[in-house]
């Protein structure tokens, strides 16, 4: 048995389905630490076929190819030193399993399936894979290695097991996506484990983006006594190599090496970046385009988007009316010229005139109402749709999740678009995040430094602009009141009673029944809106799934509701 041993730790950005694409990443990476002199080589949870493929898993064809490319990676191993441990899908007597194939002399040598299937949150692996049995470890260069995968340390008997039958070092790799303070809880789930078990754990992350999730990486290792010796970066591909040495206390890491992490503030705008370019990337895109409008939202999406793409492949359009300010046009303006973008400036003004005309003998006399304000919005949708169809640049769109929470948005208008970095982010979490990117860049980002967002953006009163003098605040709480409120009712479920509670005062609970009210009858235009970046754990789509049809109130709500319906029928 050796008592040394080089791991890499292959901290990689894999996309679904490239089966292909996927393993010839792995290819170039085994080649990379061979050179190195690495003895195992670990990739992330179901890297072939990347995580999470879906109902692609239905497909008998697609597991067919993934098991091929396994044969075939293993195929690469031969004429190297390392144990490359490759996560995957595996089929055995037609049972399919959430698998590490482990290879090594161009075979695979040993096969070890996770057992537990995560099945909450955003994970319903249930629904595809076998739960397998306790699994024993692999011998690898002498040594005993345990493989718990992903799920599997978050139950103390896995690695308990592991551990009993001799394993003295555990690898797990994982598919773990972002939100914030996402590896405080990595953290203290590892320590646990090593706590528990005394041997070291590392802990493999990918990173990317997949859809609405985004894998933040942040891969680390923990060897008893609680201490950190290998930490990633976070949101960024990386081979992280570490040594290892057998001591009387143990194997222990001899070159700890552990870069630093993205702060609580910094990551969210990361992670919006990295999910937007992913999104645009994997899908083909070559350039982008939205409304610029002189608000805060669109010139954050804006900034975004130039950091993940570069200002060559961003596309702004100013679409004004009657209703919209000088001040808002200046604004757009300074905003997409410090920006480097294009920006072209096109009136709906006639086609919005046409409209109302053309529609007036069907609605008569009846008075002006939102209505009309929403041919507004659905014109400037027309337009950027027709821009995007005719340029072919994926259109972004630019909603905050305060106003889609309680419908604040037009369907088939400024709802329009195939993907919304900030669906997931509250709008006072956009005006902090826009103050944070005026003082800061980061290195990955490739716009311009200073400041983005002028403070006239950050500072005016946010508005549609679709009829006089018009503010949100018209017909919505203040949006630090509004955020709280929808915080309490989203992020941690409270009832109206609890929310008011909480508020001590500060609000009653006629407006969080109004704002309920609305964050519920909203639901069926968050069904058809864009996907975009999960970066809270109830994420409308993935995070939060409420039905369209929703008869359910508060408990409370409806014992008052039965006692008036009771009251009414005594009279």
């Amino acid at each position: 048995m050796t008592d040394r041993l080089r791991i890499a730790l292959a901290q990689l950005n894999p996309t679904v389905g490239a089966i292909r694409q996927n393993l010839e990443q792995a290819k170039r990476t085994l080649a990379d630490v061979a050179g190195q002199g690495a003895d195992i080589l670990l990739f992330p949870e179901l890297f072939l076929t990347g995580y999470f493929p879906d109902d692609l898993l239905f497909k008998p064809r697609f597991v067919a190819d993934a098991m091929a490319a396994a044969h075939e990676f293993a195929g690469a191993t031969a004429g190297t030193s390392v144990t490359a441990i490759m996560p995957s899908v595996w089929q055995e007597d037609g049972k399919l399993f959430n698998a590490a194939l482990v290879c090594e002399n161009g075979a695979i040598i040993a096969r070890r399936y996770k057992r537990e299937l995560p099945n909450d949150d955003v994970f319903y692996e249930k629904r595809y894979f076998e739960r397998a049995e306790l699994q024993e470890p692999v011998t690898i260069k002498g040594v005993s290695i345990g493989i718990p995968i992903c799920e599997d340390i978050w139950h103390p008997d896995v690695c308990a097991h592991l551990v009993d039958h001799g394993a003295r070092i555990l690898l797990c790799p994982n598919g773990s996506p972002y939100w914030r303070n996402k590896q405080a809880t990595r953290y203290k789930l590892v320590t646990d484990r090593v706590a528990e078990d005394n041997v070291p754990l590392l802990y493999l992350n990918q990173v990317g983006g997949q859809d609405e999730l985004v894998y933040d990486g942040a891969s680390f290792a923990i060897e008893p006594g609680g201490r950190l010796v290998v930490q990633a970066r976070s949101f960024e591909p990386e081979i992280m190599m570490s040594n290892w040495a057998s001591t009387p206390d143990g194997w222990r890491c001899t070159d700890p090496h552990v870069a630093p992490l993205s702060s609580v503030d910094e990551a969210p705008w990361r992670a919006c970046v990295l999910g937007l370019r992913d999104y645009v990337n994997k899908n083909g895109f070559k350039t982008v385009l939205l409304g610029l409008s002189g608000g805060i939202d669109s010139a954050i999406v804006a900034a975004m988007a130039v950091d993940a793409l570069g200002a060559d492949r961003v596309h702004c359009l100013m679409l004004p009316y009657r209703y919209t300010s000088k001040e808002s046009l200046a604004d757009a303006e300074d905003c997409a010229r410090r920006l480097g973008v294009k920006y072209d400036v096109v009136s709906i003004g006639d086609p919005v005139e046409a409209a109302l005309a053309e529609l007036q003998p069907v609605f008569g006399n009846r008075p002006m109402d939102t209505t009309e304000e929403n041919i507004q919005s659905r014109m400037r949708g027309v337009y950027l749709m027709a821009v995007s169809n005719k340029l072919g640049g994926l259109l972004l769109t630019t909603g905050n999740k305060s106003e889609m929470a309680v419908g604040y948005a037009t369907i088939y208008g400024d709802m329009n678009g195939g993907f919304n970095p900030i669906k997931d982010m509250l709008k006072m979490r956009v005006y902090e995040l826009a103050d944070w990117r005026n003082h800061n860049r980061p290195a990955d980002c490739l716009g311009p430094d200073g400041e983005v967002i002028t403070q006239n953006i950050i500072d005016k009163a946010p508005s549609a602009e679709l009829r006089p003098n018009q503010t949100d605040q018209d017909s919505l709480p203040p949006y630090p009141i509004l955020d709280e409120i929808l915080h309490g009712l989203i992020e941690l479920e409270l009832s109206v009673a609890e929310v008011v509670a909480r508020a001590e005062g500060r609000f009653d609970r006629d407006l969080v029944k109004r704002i309920e009210k609305l964050l519920y009858i909203a639901e069926y235009k968050r069904r058809q809106s864009a996907p975009g970046v999960k970066i809270t754990r109830k994420a409308f789509g993935l995070g939060r799934r409420y039905p369209i049809t929703n008869g359910y109130r508060d408990v409370v709500e409806q014992v008052e509701q039965t006692a008036k319906l009771d009251s009414k029928g005594l009279e």
